[in-house]
């Protein structure tokens, strides 16, 4: 394959797997191959939520027809930047999974929404753009999976670097040997975030539906540091900072390991060394991925991720906020998705590399999920890929709270011999009526 068709095949597949995984997926009632512009419902009307839409709206033939938020104010200022016609402008997501003229949705909700809207969307028979991380938990992950093969949909993982070039073409070339056999990927975010504070009780907003808000999650009471970015921080909302940046550059960190399965075995380190508030994640984590194979050496493969959230000091010979370093047999590759890559041979020599650097490329990402729907094939970033790399995020997270190493099964999902580990694959839901099918 020359370099042309293989590139070609790269955007194609985004994954550098073999075409037997694309399937074909049917067409829905009332979507753009029978009737029109594809229409597409808004789930979560904040920034990221009305960032993505555009760059959605800007797609030939796609229309963003409707629009769900439980903050009135978000949802009229997302309404009116939209376009959306006032009537679908609405609180509650069902009103946009049971209309039938809606073909997809776009969920930009904090975390915890994220698999159990999907699913209900999935079983309502749309295709699906979900934001990252893709669950706020190992098993709802899985059902989501589940319920996207079930319902033969189109499910689009928000983590953009799989439709980026560079990291598709930068792949490629790791997985045909460029630095060697690839052993080992270390991956790191490393930036200053804000200090939430110690959060008050305080009355729920009045244009805020809390109850909508909290959804299939544990209620609680409503605190002055929750809403709207800091629910990220809250372990019953969000899934840290590993779910929420570092979920990106492990993702293309795995891809470029070459693994695609779950670790078998998660050691990690860390917590809060820097920020005293009400955050209930590490601000610092040292996190350690074993993947075995079949246990020979050659085909082990480890993936380290590095997190210090109060320092704006990086990796000098990069640079750059966040990246992986590739270490292999005959060399070194470092790739950013702020749109870097070196490589160097054995004694860090420089070597010349024919991939252009380009930044993560949302609009490529927004792109393909709309080819997809179109052309009946798997998505670039589909689902299975983001829930495997999503459970790295969750494991991590389990392993730096508890404080002490996991043994994970691949194939069952199930953490061994540590019961209290365990019970945090799933979580604890409250009696409604967006809790994950299949999750008893």
């Amino acid at each position: 394959m020359d370099t042309t068709d293989r590139r070609d095949f790269i955007k194609r597949t985004g994954t550098g797997v073999a075409t037997a995984l694309v399937t074909t997926l049917p067409a829905v009632a009332g979507s753009e191959s029978s009737a029109g512009d594809l229409r597409i419902g808004v789930i979560g009307a904040g920034g990221r939520g009305q960032h993505v839409a555009q760059l959605m709206a800007g797609e030939d033939g796609v229309q963003i027809s409707h629009v769900c938020d439980p903050d009135q104010k978000r949802l009229a200022k997302a309404a009116k930047t939209l376009k959306i016609n006032a009537a679908n402008a609405v609180s509650d997501m069902r009103r946009i999974l049971d209309d039938q003229t809606v073909d997809a949705v776009l969920i930009a909700t904090p975390d915890h929404w994220h698999a159990p809207a999907a699913i209900l969307a999935c079983d309502a028979g749309k295709h699906v753009y979900v934001e990252k991380p893709c669950s706020h938990n190992i098993r709802e992950g899985r059902l989501l999976v589940e319920a996207a093969r079930r319902n033969n949909r189109v499910v689009q993982h928000g983590t953009q670097v799989r439709s980026t070039s560079m990291m598709q073409e930068a792949t490629q070339l790791l997985h045909e040997g460029i630095i060697g056999n690839v052993l080992i990927a270390r991956v790191w975010n490393v930036q200053k975030r804000g200090d939430i504070g110690h959060g008050k009780i305080v009355p729920v907003p009045p244009e805020i539906d809390f109850d909508l808000w909290v959804g299939p999650a544990p209620i609680r009471t409503y605190h002055d540091n929750l809403l709207h970015g800091h629910w990220h921080w809250w372990t019953d909302f969000g899934t840290g900072d590993m779910g929420n940046d570092g979920v990106h550059d492990l993702d293309y960190g795995r891809w470029g390991l070459g693994v695609e399965t779950h670790p078998t075995k998660v050691s990690a380190a860390g917590g809060k060394y820097f920020f005293d508030d009400d955050q209930e994640f590490p601000d610092t984590q040292q996190v350690c991925f074993e993947y075995p194979g079949d246990g020979k050496p050659g085909n082990q493969r480890m993936l380290i991720y590095e997190q210090r959230l109060w320092s704006t000091n990086y990796p000098s010979v990069y640079n750059v906020d966040s990246g992986v370093e590739f270490y292999g047999t005959d060399g070194r590759m470092f790739l950013s998705r702020r749109g870097k890559i070196q490589v160097l041979e054995p004694g860090n020599k420089h070597t010349a590399v024919p991939v252009k650097p380009v930044a993560q490329d949302g609009d490529a990402h927004v792109a393909d999920f709309i080819e997809s729907i179109r052309n009946e094939r798997r998505p670039n970033a589909d689902i299975e890929i983001g829930h495997l790399t999503s459970s790295l995020c969750h494991l991590g997270n389990l392993a730096t709270l508890l404080g002490r190493g996991l043994q994970f099964d691949p194939a069952t999902e199930q953490i061994l011999n540590d019961p209290e580990a365990n019970e945090l694959v799933s979580r604890t839901y409250r009696e409604h009526w967006a809790v994950p099918r299949g999750v008893g």
